[in-house]
């Protein structure tokens, strides 16, 4: 077994960097003998920066049989200190047993699955029609588009995207679907950006909403935060935190107002148990982390802990 603050990682790849992991080190405080949950544990740069930091023990879980194949190489050295688990955060409030000293929820999706094109995430790469997180069930992208029709599709668009022109791209990818046209994720990124580009350069993407939607609206993402977000504050110990980064403006609505709900309860004396922000504003990436990893610039993370 290797002892608290003698951890190295191994398999660590440059590219692969933990988004705010500076700073969500310093606001979980790890400490010898504490216990923390990685609730989105991926290719297990913050479990290992964790650990570093000197974390006791650490629970990771993630839905990607993949990213926990490339974290158990990676976290190898800490022996017993870390347990991985192929689970759905959201099972999470009914795995955990005993008090937790600080949990992270990182709601974006990996360098992994974005780099690999038989993932079938990027508009940059031709892929198969995928987009899940647990390719071991769910369905795939393919089968939600061969099922909706064009209103769902464009309020989905619309909803989980933000983007403006989401009729016409839904007409657009329906019309492609029906002529039988979309045989990769190539094909999808062309018919989105014909429907939603403006003909100028652009310095996005234009199908970069439209995937972004249809990733979220696959994986489930956000459905059941709140209540989530609520069961997992309920077993932190006093003075444990809740960290949670979100990279899209809908996620990061819910993670900020049921935290300020709960602080708010809190200071009334409505609510069951004791809370606190320790984050009034959300924390964003230094310039020169964007600069590094520009996926980073969306990322929000905000912070709740559990009154002594």
């Amino acid at each position: 077994m290797t002892t608290p603050g003698h951890f190295r990682s191994s398999a660590f790849d440059p590219a692969h960097e933990p988004v705010l992991v500076r700073e969500v080190v310093s606001l979980l405080r790890p400490r010898a003998g504490g216990f923390y949950v990685d609730a989105t544990v991926g290719l297990g740069g913050h479990t290992a920066a964790l650990l570093e930091a000197g974390a006791g023990r650490v629970l990771g879980v993630d839905r990607d049989e993949a990213a926990l194949a490339v974290a158990r190489e990676r976290l190898a050295s800490a022996g017993d200190r870390v347990t991985l688990l192929h689970q759905d955060y959201r099972t999470l409030p009914a795995l955990l047993t005993e008090p937790v000293d600080g949990m992270l929820v990182d709601l974006g999706v990996s360098s992994l699955q974005l780099d690999d094109p038989e993932r079938g995430f990027s508009f940059k790469q031709a892929g198969p029609l995928d987009m899940r997180m647990d390719r071991s069930s769910g369905a795939t992208l393919a089968d939600r588009l061969a099922a909706v029709d064009e209103a769902e599709l464009a309020d989905v668009i619309f909803r989980l995207g933000d983007e403006r022109r989401s009729r016409r791209v839904a007409r657009a990818i329906v019309a492609a679907r029906d002529r039988g046209e979309l045989g990769d994720t190539g094909d999808l990124a062309r018919v989105v950006r014909r429907a939603a580009g403006s003909g100028r350069w652009e310095r996005r993407d234009p199908a970069t909403k439209t995937f972004q939607a249809l990733r979220l609206w696959v994986n489930r993402e956000g459905e059941g935060l709140e209540t989530f977000l609520e069961a997992v504050a309920a077993h932190l110990s006093p003075s444990g935190r809740l960290a949670v980064i979100a990279f899209h403006s809908l996620e990061d609505r819910v993670v900020k107002h049921t935290f300020r709900r709960l602080a708010t309860e809190t200071e009334t004396g409505t609510g069951i148990g004791a809370w606190q922000l320790v984050t009034r504003r959300a924390v964003q990436p230094e310039p020169d982390e964007v600069a590094r990893n520009p996926r980073a610039r969306s990322a929000r993370l905000r912070v709740l802990e559990r009154a002594a």
